[in-house]
Formats: structure tokens, sequence, C-alpha cells
């Protein structure tokens, strides 16, 4: 069998083996990069960016079906999702063209075909060995179901909900998470009737409950439905339909059931138990510098229990590449990483929510600023508000441990939402910062002015 030698060893080129690639590259390490299927993964040709192109054209039939509210003649004549598929197309398709450009300028060898983990040190691909002085394992994940329900037809994932021919009449989407909810947003905004079927007691459940009720309530006034703390026990399908079954006896009928009960880890099949790789629940096991229980052999991306974000892979990815090198990066705080919804409205978070700042810190203060406060979320006709969690009752010192919002475009705030958590910031240092009117991003500032005790545009 040929053999072949390399600094480094990607198996998986998505979001967390990319940017481990890239990363190692600019550090002058050689670099093979093996990939069954596209660079980029799950996030560019079946997650992150295809959703929200969908959630885009979303948006704009939104806008144009309320243009008379704002004093605009506009209505929606409908929705031609063979163009709103060509439109989404075309954004991947440039970003995997720009990747593909990239990988190359780094010098990457790029490896096509699917890899097996074979020893501590070595990956095979067809009847190649490829062998490195480090090994990076980033397979990724894939759409989870439930026992006994099995996908086809009628019955799809987010990965089938990409490609759908026509805007349905009715969809149940089971499940209540990121994927759900944000699926349901567009569809209802493409005109589909949508149900949401969640077993837990609230949507978006690893949020904040006042995030969850938040959303709750806007999804009442979208008209979406959703039943939580229901679960589901069967489906039946024919060629033009679906019916779904509730413990509690009721049945709905759709044209698709959505199942978006969430992702597990692409571990099976890849040789990892055989090698002697420890995983748990599926998920490889790693330390906190993501080394696995193997000497040489690092984990990245959502087969590492945790949030399953990209930016958490790429994150992940270029850490591993600096540790390899030698520059002993800082590690990871996972409650740092900004987390997005992107529903209409959108969901964005960072840092504890409140009953886990209670936890950790036993007193905690919190403050809630409505956006109506807000002259440009008053402008673009949004609902919603920001929560902050400061550790620490009222009147004592302490930092700002989480920051939890809702509304539209809340997800363009996130970015200095991330400094203020990730620098240990109190409502005092960023109430002395000075946020351009109007904004959205001044909300933050008036939250925080608030949170200091000088409130300006709300009540104190």
């Amino acid at each position: 069998m040929p053999e072949h030698s390399a600094d480094l060893v990607i198996l998986g080129g998505g979001s967390g083996g990319y940017a481990c690639a890239l990363r190692a590259a600019e550090l002058g390490m050689s670099v093979v990069l093996v990939e069954r299927d596209k660079l980029g993964g799950t996030c560019l040709h079946y997650g992150c960016i295809p959703t929200k192109a969908l959630l885009h054209a979303a948006e704009v039939a939104d806008t144009a079906r309320e243009g008379d509210r704002i004093g605009v003649k506009s209505s929606l004549a409908g929705i031609d999702m063979a163009g709103v598929h060509a439109y989404k197309d075309g954004v991947v398709a440039r970003l995997y063209k720009g990747l593909q450009g990239l990988v190359r300028s780094r010098s990457i060898t790029v490896v096509e075909g699917t890899g097996r983990f074979v020893a501590p040190n070595a990956v095979e691909v067809g009847g190649d060995r490829y062998v490195g002085r480090h090994v990076v394992l980033a397979t990724g994940s894939y759409p989870r179901t439930l026992p006994g329900l099995e996908i086809g037809g009628r019955i799809i994932t987010s990965t089938e909900a990409l490609r759908l021919p026509e805007v349905p009449q009715r969809v149940v989407v089971l499940g209540g998470g990121v994927i759900g909810v944000e699926f349901a947003s567009l569809l209802k905004s493409f005109g589909t009737e949508v149900t949401i079927i969640e077993a837990l007691p609230r949507l978006v459940p690893a949020e904040d409950d006042w995030t969850s009720k938040q959303l709750e309530r806007a999804f009442r006034r979208r008209r979406i439905t959703f039943k939580t703390g229901v679960r589901f026990t069967g489906a039946e399908q024919t060629e033009d339909s679906v019916t779904v079954s509730l413990e509690s006896g009721e049945e709905i009928e759709a044209d698709y059931l959505l199942v978006a009960v969430g992702r597990g880890p692409n571990t099976a099949g890849h040789g990892y138990e055989e090698a002697g790789l420890r995983l748990e629940r599926g998920f490889v096991v790693t330390d906190e510098r993501l080394r696995t229980n193997l000497p040489g052999v690092y984990a990245v991306g959502d087969i590492v229990a945790g949030l399953q974000l990209a930016h958490r892979g790429f994150a992940q990815g270029i850490f591993v590449a600096e540790d390899i090198a030698g520059l002993n990066p800082p590690v990871i705080d996972e409650s740092g990483i900004p987390r997005v919804t992107y529903c209409n409205p959108e969901v964005a978070s960072v840092g504890l929510t409140e009953a886990a700042a209670r936890e950790k810190y036993g007193q905690v203060q919190t403050l809630v600023y409505d956006l109506a406060g807000n002259g440009k979320s008053q402008i673009l006709q949004t609902q919603g508000a920001i929560k902050l969690v400061k550790a620490g009752g009222p009147g004592e010192p302490g930092p700002v441990v989480g920051i939890h919002m809702v509304g539209a475009r809340v997800g363009e705030l996130i970015g200095e939402a991330q400094l203020i958590y990730n620098w240990d910031a109190q409502a005092e240092d960023v109430a002395a910062l000075i946020h351009a009117h109007p904004t959205q991003n001044e909300a933050l500032g008036e939250a925080h002015l608030a949170l200091a005790g000088k409130p300006l545009h709300t009540h104190g």
C-alpha cells in the first residue's frame, strides 16, 4: 500500500477540519486534508449557509407582504421555489469556489474519498495510507431521528427540506430547538401552516427561560402553532401526506413531517473504536485541549460533546493547530461562544442563563431592556428585549455573565455582547462607551446604563 507522510493528517473537511488545515499551513506544517464529500462540510453545503439564504428569502417575502404598513404599495405574488433554490445555490457555489482557492493557495493536499482511521498516526483512503506526526478527527455530525421513525418520502430532515420543490401547505416540525424554529419561521413566511411539536416544556430549551417566553409570544403573534411538553408517538404516510400521532391521542395531518430533533456525532464506521479511541454516547472523549486518549490524536467540532456550532468548530480547529505548533493557546470557554438562532425574531445569547448563573454565583442581578425604547428597533418595527445577568446582588460589583437577546437582527449585536462576557466587563465599563444613534447596537449600551443605575431611555 502506498504511504504518504505529513506533519498533520486531518479526517474531515468541514468547519473544524479546514480551519485546522488553513492555520496549520500558515504555521509551516505540511497538511493532508481528507474529505469524502465537499470541502466546507455540512455548514457550507447542507446547514448554516443554505438555511440562512432561505431565511433571507423569507425575510424578503415578509417585507413584500407587509409593505402597506409603512406606506409602500407592495404585495407578495408568490414564492418561486426554483428561483429561491437558484439564489441559495449560487451563494453556496461562490463560497465553495472561494474556499477551494484558499486551500489550494496554502499548498494543502486535499484527498477526496472516504477515510478510515486505522492507527493513532494513520488514515487510509482507498488504497493509500496517510501517516501524520499528528492526526485530527473532524468528521462532523448527521441529522438525528427517533427510534422507529424512518426518514423517507413525506418524512424528511433539514437536508431534504433544503430542496423542497414547492411551498407545502402544511408542515409538522418535530423538535423546537434551533433547527426546528428556524425552519418553522421560514416556512411560515413562505405561506405554510406550521405546527411545532416539542417534548420539553418550552421552545429553544437550551436558552434562558425568559428567551423561550419571548420567542413563544412572538410565534403566537405570527400564528405559528407549537405544542410543548407533548410527546410524539408515530407517523404514517401516504403518497401525498403524513399523519402525525401524539401521546395525547391527537393526530395532525400534514404534507411533510420535518424531523428536527438535533444532530448526532458522525463517529460510526470510521474505525475509531477499532483503533482504540475512547467514545462516550458516540462522542469522542477529549480533555480541555481537545486531546483524545491516543497520543498525537485530537478531535474537533460536532464529534466532541458540546455546542454544535460551525464557529465552535472553526475556533477548535485553529486552537488545535496552534497547540500542535507549541503556541500554547488559551483553552476555549464554551460559555463564551456566541449562539444565534436565525428565526423571526432572532435569538442571540452568550454566557450563562440566569439559572446557570445562580447555580454558579449564588446571588445574581438581572435587567431587561425592552426594544420599544430603541429608535432603530421602532423603525424596523420589531419587538423584543435584551436581558442581562450580572454576578452578585444589586449594588455589588460583578461582571455581566449572561446576555440574552430577542428581536429582528439581534444576531448582529452578538459581537459586542461576546466581548462584554469574555472580557469580564462590568455594567459601568459598557455604560461608559458611546453607542451610535440610531442603531440597534445602542440597545446594548442602554441596557448596561440601566444596570449601572443610570437608565436613559427606560424607566429606572
